[in-house]
């Protein structure tokens, strides 16, 4: 009976312990620190077992920060190679000075001025214009990726890839080791082969031992010769084409940039190819001037785990609450933290048009309960939200009034937000704010509204699902 006791009470003493562990590490991080205890409540030692392989906190080593410093000091050349910003080109943005500033002070990368921009809209054109680019690359090929499938896409790349190495032309291929999990050996074997260089960013095996499987490379970029760039939602696969049998249509936006923003492109895959494949590349041919004549601006916002380097997340922030007449956001997982969930309610009780777009038909049924969650708060804020219908949705753009419109890689959850390496454009130009407003109004015709009487009334056991997706869902 005493060795009973004894042994109770050890077991005891180490559940207090996992406690106290999650709530001394997690106390400057409450949503984190709710969903961490309720899991370690949940499952006991299994759930402390998940935290400490998972919650690490991300930390810059000293060789990343050495990279971060070059890029700095080559950022600031090439700002002072494009000139000084004078003015936005906008007057809806110019009346706002405060976000003006703010902006502004996003460093390293300025506002740069001289620049085109393409929306692209779904898989399909995507992939048509940046194979097309890729035919044309005469010096080098920049690519990074989340994920990238060996299927029939994939091996459309693949083709193009290793031809233009063969070619003569520098070809890199960054991938994440969660995201391209499923990527086979041979791919990047056939890769290798043709002289295209390949670097994983985080494997998984290292990620595990180093507790950093959380942390995930979630951008896209592909830069070629240096003047033209491409970043958005869409990865590399067969789904982004709608050929996923359970997803059906696949509505997505990415961008292709030609100008002075493609510097800052990339800088970004410069350090990324330094963090994954430890190799500092350099050099004007891949800086060289370009003959760029368009002049809409754009901002490059990029941000990484890590207590100051949520640009994102503060760009979204301050344009949602510089907002004074509407705010138009489409996002395939919605898990906003407390302060863009706030500053959305206020928006909306203060009669700005807010309006959410969201899946009908999730890729997980655990990250849209999670979502819904959040959505009986916005309605009764006086927000409208929709649900899309037509197949998956998967583009992330913001629209903010008229001034600004906000396009990239950053879902808004806090995955992406806090967690993720991510990749966002703003744009000033009204003319491609008025083509993302088309969209986000044709996407509106194929969506249906969630009514606050009729959502209020939904099932009790979706209710109470949804309850605990939300207190997990920073974890999501």
């Amino acid at each position: 009976m005493a060795a009973w006791c004894i042994w109770l009470t050890v077991m005891l003493a180490a559940y207090i312990a996992q406690i106290g562990a999650v709530f001394i590490m997690e106390h400057r991080r409450p949503a984190q620190l709710t969903a961490w205890l309720l899991l370690v409540f949940i499952c006991p030692f299994i759930g402390f077992a998940a935290y400490l392989l998972l919650a690490k906190h991300f930390t810059n080593r000293r060789r990343i920060e050495r990279f971060k410093h070059e890029a700095v000091q080559r950022a600031n050349q090439m700002s002072e190679q494009i000139g000084s910003l004078t003015d936005i080109g906008n007057k809806h943005i110019e009346r706002q000075e405060k976000l003006y500033a703010m902006l502004q002070g996003l460093a390293p990368f300025p506002i740069t001025r001289r620049n085109k921009v393409k929306v692209l809209t779904n898989g399909h054109d995507t992939y048509e214009a940046i194979l097309e680019q890729l035919e044309q690359a005469s010096h080098h090929i920049h690519m990074d990726y989340y994920t990238i499938r060996a299927d029939e896409i994939g091996n459309r790349f693949l083709e193009v890839l290793t031809r233009k190495a063969r070619e003569g032309v520098e070809v890199r291929v960054v991938y994440d080791g969660i995201g391209s999990l499923s990527l086979s050996q041979a791919y990047i074997a056939e890769l290798n082969h043709a002289g295209v260089k390949t670097s994983c960013f985080l494997p998984p095996r290292l990620a595990f031992y180093d507790r950093r499987l959380n942390y995930r490379n979630h951008r896209k970029i592909v830069v070629v010769d240096g003047r033209v760039g491409f970043i958005g939602g869409i990865n590399i696969g067969d789904e982004y084409v709608g050929k996923d049998p359970k997803l059906g249509f696949w509505r997505d936006t990415h961008l292709r940039l030609e100008g002075d923003s493609v510097y800052y492109l990339q800088e970004l895959f410069m350090n990324d190819w330094a963090f994954a494949a430890k190799e500092e590349l350099g050099g004007k041919a891949y800086m060289p001037p370009h003959t760029c004549d368009g002049e809409e601006r754009v901002l490059i916002v990029s941000s990484k785990p890590g207590k100051h380097d949520q640009k994102i997340a503060e760009v979204m922030f301050a344009a949602i609450t510089g907002a004074s007449s509407r705010i138009f956001i489409t996002t395939p997982y919605f898990i906003p933290d407390a302060s863009l969930l706030m500053g959305l309610r206020t928006a909306a009780l203060s009669g700005v048009d807010v309006r959410l777009i969201i899946p009908g038909l999730g890729d997980s049924k655990l990250v849209l309960l999670a979502t819904l969650s959040y959505v009986q708060d916005l309605l009764e804020a006086g927000a409208k939200v929709y649900r899309y219908q037509k197949g998956f949705v998967h583009a992330k753009v913001m629209i903010i009034d008229h001034m600004l419109a906000s396009v990239g890689t950053a879902n808004v959850d806090m995955r992406s937000l806090y967690c993720n390496f991510e990749l966002n454009a703003v744009l000033f130009d009204e003319r491609t704010i008025n083509r993302l407003e088309a969209d986000f109004m044709e996407d509106l015709q194929h969506s249906d509204q969630l009514e606050l009487t009729a959502f209020r009334q939904r099932p009790n056991r979706q209710k109470w699902a949804e309850s605990l997706l939300h207190m997990l869902s920073p974890l999501l």
